[in-house]
């Protein structure tokens, strides 16, 4: 307890200091200079204010206390700053300027201006005390005007047409709404893509013009908008006349000798300088074809699909007029290095345990010609247990060793014709083989075999299906003898008999995701994942016909392998919500449930089952090591703490929760933006029935007993956003823990008291250990 109060007064020591110390910042200035510790903008109404407040330069702006607190560790000397051996670290102080400051006055007027205030003033006010500014922009709004007439003229009918159809339903501009500029920039756009999608080539945004008129109208305004071409007295449809593809050889490589050739089912032109594609496969992303009438849609799908493909580094599309109404159209693609290889690697912490793991990614980019990827992988890791007797070698708590291949088509392969599905994304159809080889110690060796087909396509921007009609596995569990034998003498064989065995499954997997496409967004949506996993039926139909051999436990074989029939079902449910500028709140719900029946109704297998925990599930615990429901190792050996370990905490039945509020800490730390998260996590997983004999007393679910069942967990966590990826620390601390019975679940009480709860814990669970908090380290966000 001692050392928890230490640490925790320590830390509030620092953070005093840190504070403190940025606080008399002000005193390395000079005379008649002042830093800017607080801007208000004042009098805008609350939607705009957050928006204007985006027109305040920065460079008035107050500093982070952190950044400036770093500045000035390394840049003062003598009670000053520093003008000259500047090092580049932190954030300088923001000193008051006030040319910075009107013109921070002048833009948000502006802004204010542009949504239908005309007669705003934005006036600065600063008030300096101690060498410290504190500036005010009071903001006299004034009335906001209205549209109250809309005059819209066009110099071609069929222009008229596509804005009566298109543009006009959808319109924000409207009579008695605000004047708000950025609806017509919107207006704008929207008829700039409409005019390109119907093959007005040569259109230009600049052909949209609009007048304001205030003139004699009390806080009213009347718009002027012009369609017009001032370059001729209508609009031209351009089609397309030849299409023409190459592939260029990347530069420092020497080109092959090749010709164009004329592929006339397509009415292409292909070149093919590297000697290595064929256009077949390439053609159906290739959206613009002889005849059609030009249109921006289907060259923005031609870039997004071909460059989807990841075979190619460059993909230019450029156009030439042939006459008044023609146009050529060129696709000059530069493909990427056709192989790589990469080497990764990390050190694993877990449960006291410590190891390694390797794993090696050869890629081939165009194996057939049409942007096809190969991918073959390999892992090998090791995981040590410091507490086992013995040399380093005997202390190897499990190895796992991973061989796997892939070939992933960029389009849809079946045996009849499917129309093309690409107009949302990318289609794709993978074919994937893999091998693990796995050993715990004296415990558990496994050998799985999985094979699968699969395929991926868009229904819309935001709905992706997936769906793995083959999924043919085999699997051989074997548990050391000596282990299992202890198993059956302690009640264990229901265990003994579903882990050390063989079988075979054949089935297929279904998936669909809802708005996948919006994960990175700070926005307000929605996001659905639901799948499904089946196997088993088709051959149980066939033992049916054909009365298959069974074994002594009545299983049927196929290959002298019994086959396993379950089914299983899982979603998970997440709704964002943007609480402004970089704040956000998720809410998450996930559940499963996996039901065996038939050849194998007795028990789940262990890859197929459900586990709580980990860093993406409920973060107070390790993977694998909650629930089931009320379940406690107490009733355990120690030898079979050790040898279960990560094996008997699993279940049919999965519900978790998960409430995480983010928000920006600092713009700038070390190259990225930190961000941090505050979460509240639930759930936990069970049996479906209790289980003769009972592997997991208390396992089972139980809805009379389901709020003592439910664990529960909270935390704080660190997000380096890196751009292109984000580094991932989070702290999860218990609070709830279903082990345990009565008020004594809630371990939040022993925080504090925590070494006398964990040494008793340790006597009755031994060599197991209890850990209030939980690190996870990981990339990518939790969900």
């Amino acid at each position: 307890m001692i050392r928890y109060q230490t640490y925790i007064l320590g830390a509030i020591i620092t953070l005093f200091a840190i504070i403190s110390t940025s606080c008399r910042s002000a005193k390395y200035l000079d005379d008649g200079q002042a830093l800017v510790k607080d801007v208000d903008i004042v009098g805008v109404p609350s939607g705009l204010r957050e928006s204007a407040s985006l027109y305040v330069s920065n460079d008035i702006r107050p500093n982070s206390r952190l950044y400036l607190q770093i500045y000035n560790l390394f840049n003062t000397k003598n009670g000053r700053y520093k003008t000259e051996g500047i090092k580049n670290v932190g954030e300088p102080p923001r000193i008051l300027d006030s040319a910075m400051v009107d013109l921070s006055a002048n833009q948000i007027q502006r802004f204010l201006n542009t949504n239908g205030y005309f007669d705003a003033e934005v006036t600065p006010d600063i008030e300096i005390r101690k060498k410290k500014a504190y500036i005010d922009f009071r903001a006299d709004m004034g009335t906001r005007y209205h549209i109250s007439e809309i005059d819209r003229s066009f110099s071609d009918e069929k222009i008229e047409n596509i804005y009566q159809t298109e543009i006009l339903p959808r319109t924000q501009v409207r009579i008695g709404g605000p004047y708000m500029e950025r609806h017509l920039f919107d207006e704008r756009e929207r008829m700039y893509v409409a005019m390109k999608n119907q093959g007005y080539y040569e259109y230009l945004r600049q052909y949209m013009r609009v007048g304001v008129d205030t003139i004699g109208r009390q806080n009213q305004t009347k718009l002027l908008i012009d369609f017009t071409n001032p370059d001729s007295a209508r609009h031209q449809i351009f089609h397309i006349n030849n299409v023409f593809v190459r592939i260029r050889q990347p530069d420092g490589l020497p080109e092959v000798q090749t010709e164009s050739k004329l592929d006339t089912s397509r009415r292409i032109q292909f070149e093919d300088e590297t000697g290595k594609f064929r256009l077949r496969p390439l053609a159906r992303y290739v959206f613009l074809r002889k005849g059609m009438a030009y249109s921006l849609n289907r060259e923005e799908l031609s870039y997004n699909r071909l460059f989807e493909t990841n075979g190619f580094r460059s993909v230019k599309i450029n156009y030439e007029k042939i006459d008044s109404t023609l146009l050529d159209v060129h696709y000059e693609l530069t493909p990427r290095p056709a192989m790589s290889n990469q080497i990764e690697g990390e050190f694993v912490f877990s449960s006291g345990m410590s190891g390694f793991n390797v794993a090696n990614t050869y890629s081939h980019r165009n194996i057939f010609g049409g942007a096809e990827l190969l991918e073959i992988r390999t892992r090998y890791g090791i995981l040590f247990d410091p507490r086992l007797p013995g040399s380093i070698t005997d202390k190897i708590f499990n190895n796992d060793f991973q061989i796997g291949a892939s070939i992933v088509f960029p389009r849809i392969l079946t045996p009849f014709r499917v129309r093309s599905v690409g107009s949302y994304g990318l289609p794709r159809t993978t074919i994937s083989s893999s091998l693990q080889l796995f050993f715990q110690d004296n415990t558990y060796s496994n050998r799985y075999l999985i094979n699968t087909l699969n395929y991926s396509w868009h229904q819309a921007e935001n709905i992706l299906h997936s769906y793995t009609p083959i999924v043919l596995e085999y699997r051989e569990g074997r548990l050391n003898e000596t282990f299992s034998q202890r198993l059956r003498d302690q009640g264990f064989q229901l265990y003994v008999e579903t882990n050390d065995r063989q079988y075979f499954g054949l089935g297929s997997q279904y998936a669909i995701t809802y708005n996948g496409n919006k994960l990175n967004r700070v926005e307000n949506f929605s996001f659905l994942r639901g799948m499904v996993d089946v196997s088993g039926n088709t051959l149980g139909l066939l033992s049916n016909l054909f009365n298959f051999n069974t074994d002594e436990q009545g299983q049927r074989l196929v290959f002298n392998v019994p086959y396993l029939q379950y089914i299983k079902g899982e979603v998970d449910y997440r709704l964002y919500r943007h609480l402004g500028g970089n704040r956000q709140f998720v809410f998450r719900l996930n559940g499963g449930v996996a039901v065996p029946y038939g050849n194998n109704s007795t028990l789940l297998i262990f890859e197929k089952s459900f586990f709580a925990g980990g860093m993406n599930g409920i973060r107070a615990w390790q993977a694998r090591t909650l629930g089931p429901g009320n379940y406690s190792r107490e009733g355990l050996t120690e030898d079979l703490r050790v040898n279960l370990r990560n094996l008997d905490q699993l279940g049919e039945v999965k519900l978790e929760t998960n409430a995480e509020f983010r928000f920006r800490i600092l713009n700038k730390f070390l190259g990225a933006r930190l961000n941090g998260a505050t979460f509240l996590d639930a759930g936990n997983v069970w049996r479906l029935r209790e289980l003769t004999p009972n592997l997991n007393p208390g396992g089972e679910i139980r809805f009379d007993r389901f709020f003592q069942q439910i664990a529960l967990g909270t935390g704080f966590g660190l997000r380096f956003d890196m751009n292109y990826f984000t580094i991932r620390l989070d702290a999860g601390m218990k609070v709830k823990d279903p082990q345990f019975s009565g008020s004594d679940q809630w371990v939040i009480q022993h925080l504090f008291n925590s070494r006398e709860f964990r040494a008793a814990y340790f006597e009755r669970h031994r060599p197991d250990r209890y850990s209030f908090i939980q690190y996870n380290f990981g990339v990518g966000m939790p969900f």
